[in-house]
């Protein structure tokens, strides 16, 4: 799933037949490699731009939806603001097949003088950015900032000159290249036909390499060395085919699914993958919103929440570590019983032994077997007899008090473990706070500092669903929420599922004020299916589900956040496919 020059292109397409013309009526920076562009159109309509420059998930698309962006506005944003702001767009364009896209804004200065200034956005991976020039393609100023201490072939710095970075004297395809030149690009290195294309071409992923030899009926893993002149007039004949396409504008914007997973997306129609599920959309900007947003969703908040996950990985280990040595000390206590036996055999029988002897044989009456107790032969049968007796009570002050320790240990894992399983199914930031209270709450961090005035309050809600058959199902993302939907939210009738075997989230099944004979098996189905999914056993064949009404759930006294305890219950073994419910934005 790359997003190469022929996605850029798209993008430059349909931004181009929607902005220009248009004005910049917003700037913000939700993140601090975030722009949110919302533009009034020449038809009066308002559009809102997104874009990243992401190390791990850059993009560009447009979006319905909106952004909290700081209440301080960061000092690229407030720049932006100054030059571009009531700005109108005069041209939207590509370099080449570059991953680049140059938005040109004029305005009007402090002077009142008409200016142009061009915001260049540079889809490259590790390397995208959001550079901000004059006229002359002097930078301004750039969301990144590389120093020569960074990069020794280009500084984005401000005062320093705009210029593209090098392309390893690949070719570009939007100039006319000859059949004979196609060739000789190809051939040029023995590669595999795939490899040759996308190192001889700017703007071509893998992905399109592997489409274009897929439509040229060649394979795209031989080496170009075994190609004949039949085979690469027929790849020649699908490049120029493609890049027709890409000069039309004529684009089939697609998301490849494999086994319900998006496998690819493409501004293009993919061939090589039509037995598989493919979705069709009217424009790039919906294919990225719905991959991007979700990946970079989950990217951001795996980035935020890294610093908990090291904090919880590290008390596990050491949990881990200390429940091993405690189970390795109460192992050792269950010697305990052959002391108090060896005590009470000495207590009966110890008249027989002789003085300074080294054991004692004789019948233990609990067994009627014979048995030899060794002895200290400076002590008497008496004294023998006491030192074991102490060394049974020794044992059993130990077992008692290492039980007691463990439970303790399982406990602190146990709800460790549920707190894992909340930051790998965390969505927004407000449910990194609400973890973050938890682990300070629970005395594993520090507390935060109170919340200032004027600080937004951040809500962290359930997940809600909604059945196939019309019922809402409830899942919460964390302990506290957990709580909150069990014991707060939920009716005593409503039904109450979880993993019976990993940590997991408690999911609640509205019944509608129907009793259980009443609701459809397939609302208890899948409502087990999210148990499974929002749990710890996610991506097993089957997980087992408890599932019980919910007046039968009860939280003890003083419990940890999350943990319940219930007597009757229902169980089910299901997998965690949840493809069939609707998930309700809210």
């Amino acid at each position: 799933m790359a997003f190469d020059g022929i996605t850029t292109a798209a993008l430059v397409h349909e931004i181009k037949s929607r902005a220009l013309g248009g004005r910049v009526y917003k700037i913000a920076q939700p993140e601090p490699d975030e722009l949110m562009l919302t533009i009034k159109t020449a038809k009066g309509k308002t559009d809102r731009l997104l874009i990243s420059a992401g190390a791990s998930l850059p993009f560009v698309y447009y979006t319905d939806k909106n952004v909290v962006s700081p209440m301080v506005a960061p000092n690229f944003c407030m720049l932006l603001r100054k030059h571009l702001q009531n700005g109108r767009i005069t041209d939207v364009s590509q370099p080449g097949l570059e991953r680049i896209i140059r938005i040109s804004v004029e305005h009007l200065d402090e002077m009142g003088d008409l200016c142009r200034k061009v915001l260049v956005i540079e889809l490259m991976g590790k390397y995208s950015n959001i550079i901000f020039c004059d006229s002359e393609d002097m930078i301004i100023d750039s969301i990144k900032h590389v120093s020569a201490s960074v990069s020794s072939v280009r500084e984005v710095l401000p005062g320093r000159k705009y210029f593209i970075p090098e392309t390893q004297d690949k070719l570009d395809p939007t100039r006319p290249i000859s059949e004979e030149n196609f060739d000789k690009a190809i051939r040029k290195s023995a590669q595999n036909n795939i490899k040759s294309i996308y190192n001889s071409f700017t703007g071509f992923s893998p992905v399109m390499a592997s489409e274009l030899s897929y439509r040229a009926g060649i394979d795209g893993n031989q080496p170009n060395a075994a190609d004949s002149p039949e085979d690469m007039k027929r790849l020649y004949e699908a490049f120029s085919e493609l890049m027709s396409q890409v000069a039309e504008g004529s684009f089939s914007p697609e998301i490849v699914y494999e086994d319900e997973i998006p496998k690819e997306f493409s501004a293009v129609h993919l061939s090589e993958y039509d037995d598989l599920e493919s979705e069709k959309y009217e424009s790039i900007s919906e294919v990225l919103e719905n991959y991007y947003a979700k990946r970079n969703s989950v990217t951001r908040i795996r980035q935020r929440s890294s610093d908990i996950r090291k904090i919880v990985t590290t008390i596990l280990e050491r949990d881990y570590k200390k429940l091993d040595i405690q189970r390795k000390q109460l192992k050792d206590t269950e010697k305990k019983d052959k002391y108090r036996i060896y005590g009470e055999m000495l207590n009966t029988y110890g008249y027989s032994a002789e003085e300074g002897a080294k054991s004692l044989t004789c019948e233990n009456y609990y067994t009627n077997e014979e048995i030899t107790i060794p002895l200290d032969p400076q002590l008497s049968a008496t004294d023998n007899a006491k030192k074991y007796f102490e060394r049974y009570q020794k044992l059993k002050r130990t077992q008692e008090a290492v039980t007691v320790q463990m439970k303790e240990t399982e406990d602190d894992i146990a709800h460790l473990e549920s707190i894992q399983n909340a930051l790998d199914i965390a969505v927004d930031e407000a449910d990194l706070k609400q973890i973050r209270d938890e682990l300070s709450d629970s005395g594993y961090v520090k507390k935060h500092p109170v919340k200032r005035k004027g600080e937004r309050k951040m809500v962290s809600k359930p997940l809600h669903y909604v059945s196939s058959d019309g019922f809402d199902i409830y899942v919460g993302k964390n302990n506290y929420q957990n709580d909150e939907l069990t014991f707060k939210f939920a009716n005593g009738n409503d039904w109450w599922f979880h993993s019976k075997k990993f940590p997991g989230s408690h999911v609640v099944l509205r019944s509608k004020g129907m009793t259980q004979d009443e609701i459809p098996d397939r609302a208890f189905n899948e409502a087990g299916a999210l148990a499974a999914y929002y749990s710890k056993g996610r991506g097993q064949s089957k997980v087992e589900i408890d599932y019980v009404i919910k007046k039968e759930v009860k939280k003890p006294a003083g419990s940890k956040p999350g943990f319940v305890v219930y007597y009757t219950n229902y169980s089910m073994a299901i997998d965690s496919d949840i493809s069939s419910l609707k998930l309700i934005e809210e």
